[in-house]
């Protein structure tokens, strides 16, 4: 059996939280999210949990984006060396890594699972592949975990750094993904290596995987959505700008490629939906970048977009504390986040300054028009916060995304 170089790594607790009760239930766990966000590691974190508990648990590890596993291509590779390397009998457990490039993989775990004596872990880096294959082919035998780019509480403890103004700058320029405690922090640096991901990310999971042969609008597409954060887009919408810009695609198409670089977990979507009846609308949604430094690679930061930038921020905390999150509309106001977990809900505006009456009315009386008593916030830059309003809340962000919701 191939031994496990186990290199070392940080813990993020917060998924550790969420890993520890299902080490050694009978399902398979499927670890979901963008290249280099850290499933790698996570799995790293699972073995070591698995060894702490039975010492002597036979594993098989598979990490498909090494030459050392280039003869597992297909199902029946995969079936061939499970059996040879945890034998027939017996109970053992099976981390793969990147599974979607293993070739009609759900069959093979769908067998293993079968079998009800493996404990078996895999990770990938297509939303729809595996949500798709976990839906049908893996139904009732998997759980999907969501694995996202560091919090902000991740991101100062990974870089060991205290809690300051200098430090959220940082994380507003860079983003959280974990490789960067290994470079230096600088733009030349950083921005190097993720302008290097950005394009592995669109030629490997989106170009490649989808067959994709009109690169230009591919690359014109991100940079028109990492103008638009936090705006509600629609494919006319798109497709109209693109047409000012002599490139003409038809909506539909604008439809697949949105729907492509979501999978690749590049970008995150979110529906607006009505606040009262919480009614999905079928026009208009937002979209989210769920990596900042990669927003940041593709259109550099500049303070006039701030208040984007804060907007990004605070939905990725909102994913990453477990909420479902949906931008909301009430007659005519828009709530920019309504973010529901089973038995609670929770709105949330954000604004770069309350800095007028005119602003501060608005993003207060927006929230001050929903008919319920559940949580209600706003979330800004000011360097002053009050006690907040009629029972909303004002947190400065660095408040907000140093707080587990």
């Amino acid at each position: 059996m191939r031994t496990i170089d186990i290199p070392s790594y940080i813990t993020r607790p917060i998924y550790v939280e969420r890993m520890n009760p299902l080490v050694g239930m009978d399902v398979i766990k499927v670890l979901v999210g963008q290249r280099r966000v850290g499933k790698s590691y996570l799995l790293y974190h699972v073995v070591d949990m698995i060894k702490e508990r039975d010492p002597a648990c036979p594993i098989l590890y598979i990490n498909k984006e090494l030459t050392a596993f280039d003869d597992i291509r297909t199902h029946a590779d995969l079936l061939d060396v499970a059996g040879r390397q945890l034998g027939s009998s017996g109970r053992g457990c099976i981390l793969i890594d990147e599974v979607q490039e293993i070739d009609n993989w759900p069959r093979a775990l769908r067998s293993l699972a079968a079998e009800k004596r493996f404990d078996i872990y895999c990770t990938g880096s297509n939303a729809e592949m595996l949500s798709g294959d976990i839906a049908t082919l893996l139904a009732g035998r998997a759980i999907e975990v969501p694995v996202r780019g560091l919090s902000y509480g991740e991101f100062l403890a990974f870089h060991r750094l205290e809690e300051s103004d200098e430090s959220l700058q940082r994380y507003l320029r860079y983003g959280g993904l974990p490789h960067l405690v290994d470079l230096e922090l600088t733009d030349r640096v950083v921005y190097e290596y993720l302008g290097n991901l950005y394009h592995v990310i669109l030629f490997k999971d989106v170009v490649a995987r989808y067959r994709i042969r009109n690169f230009d609008f591919l690359e014109r597409l991100v940079r028109f959505l990492a103008d638009s954060v936090g705006s509600l887009v629609t494919a006319k919408r798109i497709s109209d700008y693109l047409k000012s810009q002599r490139v003409r695609i038809s909506p539909n198409a604008v439809l697949d490629y949105l729907a492509h670089l979501c999978h690749a977990c590049f970008l995150a979507k979110i529906h607006r939906a009505d606040v009262i009846g919480r009614r999905i609308f079928a026009i208009g949604e937002k979209y989210y970048f769920e990596d900042l430094g990669l927003r940041h690679a593709v259109k550099p930061f500049v303070q006039q977009d701030i208040g984007k930038v804060l907007e990004n921020l605070v939905y990725h905390h909102l994913r990453v504390c477990g909420w479902q999150v949906t931008t909301g509309r009430l007659d005519r106001r828009e709530i920019d986040f309504v973010a529901t977990r089973p038995g609670e809900t929770l709105y949330v505006q954000v604004a770069y300054l309350l800095a007028d009456e005119a602003t501060h009315a608005r993003e207060l009386g927006n929230l001050l028009a929903i008919p319920d008593n559940y949580p209600k916030m706003v979330v800004s830059m000011d360097p002053v916060i009050g006690a907040g309003h009629k029972g909303i809340r004002h947190l400065h962000i660095r408040e907000f995304l140093l707080t587990a919701w």
